[in-house]
C-alpha cells in the first residue's frame, strides 16, 4: 500500500461557496462541462439549492443563523447531471479514513465534510460542521492530507489527527460522521436546458413549499422558518431589534451581514451565484425568460448585500445602522416572490424547448 500519493494538476479555483467551488473542480477533472468547464455560478444554478432557512435563539452562537441554499445539493447536482452518489457515513475513523484513503489510490478525488473550527489553514473559532473540501492527496510518514478549499488557493497540508477531528465534529448544524460523497461521473452530461428546467423548479418549489428539512431542521424550532416565510419572518424580526441592548443588538447586526456575504455564500446569500448561472445558461441555451431571471436574482442579491453592508457602516451608531438594515430588509419578501416567479418562468421557458 503507498504510504504518499498526490493527485497532480488537479484545477483548483478559489470559490464563493464550498460546495459549488468543490464540484465545479471535480467537473473540470473529469473533463465534463458544456462550453468547456463551467463555471462555479453554472454549477450552483444547475444544482437546484436556492433555499432560505432563518433561525433566532439564545442557544446559538452567535444567536442568529441564515442560509440560503438547501441542504443536498452535494447530491442534487450530480444526480441531475447523470451521476451516481453514494453517501457514506460512519463513526468509526479508521473506516472514514479507508474510504478517503481507497478514492485517492485509485487517483479519485474525495469530497467530504469537515468542521471549519478544526482545520487549522482557515483559522477560525466559529464551529460549522457541514464545510466541503476535496482531499487529493495524503503523506500517512508525515502524517498529513492535503486538501483544497474554495477558500484557499493553494493545496493545504492538514495533519490527518486535525483531519479526522474536522470529519468526526458533532457541532452545528449536524454531526460530520466522517461524511464521504463517492461519485461516479457519467462520460457526458445531459442538455443543458432540461438540467436547468428541472434545477429551477425545484429551487422555486423549495423556496414556496418547503418539503424536506433544510441545513438547519426548523420543524422541532420555535424561532425559525424555510422558503418565502423565512424572508416574511426575517424582515418582521429586524423591526424588533430595536428594543434590544446595545452589545446584543452590534451582535445580530455584525452575523446578520456574515451570513449574507462572508459565510460561504458567494455574496447575497447565494442569490449572486444563481444570477451568475443563469446567465451562463440564458448564454447557451438562448432563453429569454432564463434572461429575465438573471435580472430578479440580481436584485435579490443586491437587496441582501445593501441590508449586509448597512449594518456594519463604520462611524455610524448603532441604531442608525438598524434604520438602514430595517429599510433593506423591508424590500426582502417581495424580490425573493418576485425571484420565486422569475425561477417558476424560466424553468416552464425552458421545458417547452
Amino acid at each position: 500500500m503507498p504510504c504518499r500519493t498526490l493527485i497532480k494538476d488537479y484545477p483548483h479555483q478559489i470559490g464563493g461557496h464550498c460546495g459549488s467551488g468543490a464540484m465545479r473542480d471535480l467537473l473540470h477533472w473529469h473533463g465534463l462541462g458544456w462550453d468547456g468547464p463551467p463555471d462555479e455560478g453554472l454549477v450552483f444554478a444547475l444544482g437546484g439549492a436556492l433555499g432560505l432557512s432563518y433561525l433566532r435563539s439564545s442557544d446559538l452562537v452567535p444567536p442568529l443563523y441564515l442560509v440560503g441554499r438547501g441542504a443536498d445539493f452535494e447530491i442534487d447536482l450530480p444526480c441531475r447531471l447523470g451521476a451516481k452518489v453514494q453517501v457514506l457515513t460512519t463513526d468509526d475513523p479508521r473506516e472514514g479514513w479507508s474510504w478517503v484513503r481507497d478514492e485517492i489510490d485509485a487517483g479519485r478525488p474525495s469530497l467530504v465534510w469537515g468542521d471549519i473550527a478544526e482545520l487549522p489553514y482557515l483559522r477560525v473559532q466559529l464551529q460549522m460542521s457541514r464545510h466541503d473540501i476535496v482531499v487529493i492527496g495524503y503523506d500517512e510518514a508525515k502524517r498529513i492530507a492535503f486538501v483544497v478549499d474554495n477558500d484557499r488557493a493553494e493545496v493545504q497540508e492538514v495533519p490527518l489527527e486535525a483531519l479526522a477531528r474536522a470529519r468526526s465534529s458533532t457541532s452545528f448544524p449536524q454531526p460530520t460522521r466522517h461524511c464521504t460523497y463517492r461519485i461516479t461521473w457519467p462520460g457526458a452530461l445531459p442538455d443543458v436546458a432540461g438540467v436547468a428546467a428541472e434545477a429551477f423548479r425545484q429551487s422555486a418549489a423549495s423556496m414556496r413549499r418547503p418539503s424536506q428539512p433544510g441545513i438547519v431542521d426548523l420543524t422541532t424550532a420555535a424561532g425559525g422558518a424555510e422558503g418565502l416565510d423565512a424572508v416574511v419572518q426575517l424582515a418582521a424580526d429586524i423591526q424588533t431589534w430595536g428594543d434590544l441592548p446595545e452589545d446584543d443588538l452590534e451582535i445580530l447586526l455584525f452575523s446578520l451581514s456574515a451570513f449574507i456575504d462572508k459565510a460561504g455564500t458567494g455574496g447575497g446569500l447565494f442569490r449572486r451565484l444563481l444570477a451568475d448561472g443563469s446567465a451562463d445558461i440564458a448564454r447557451l441555451t438562448g432563453d429569454l425568460a432564463t434572461a429575465d431571471l438573471v435580472v430578479a436574482a440580481s436584485r435579490c442579491a443586491q437587496a441582501w448585500t445593501a441590508t449586509a453592508r448597512a449594518g456594519i457602516q463604520r462611524d455610524v451608531d448603532v441604531r442608525a445602522r438598524l434604520d438602514g438594515v430595517a429599510l433593506s430588509a423591508s424590500q426582502l419578501p417581495e424580490l425573493e416572490l418576485d425571484l420565486v416567479e422569475s425561477l417558476e418562468s424560466a424553468s416552464s421557458s425552458l421545458t417547452a424547448r
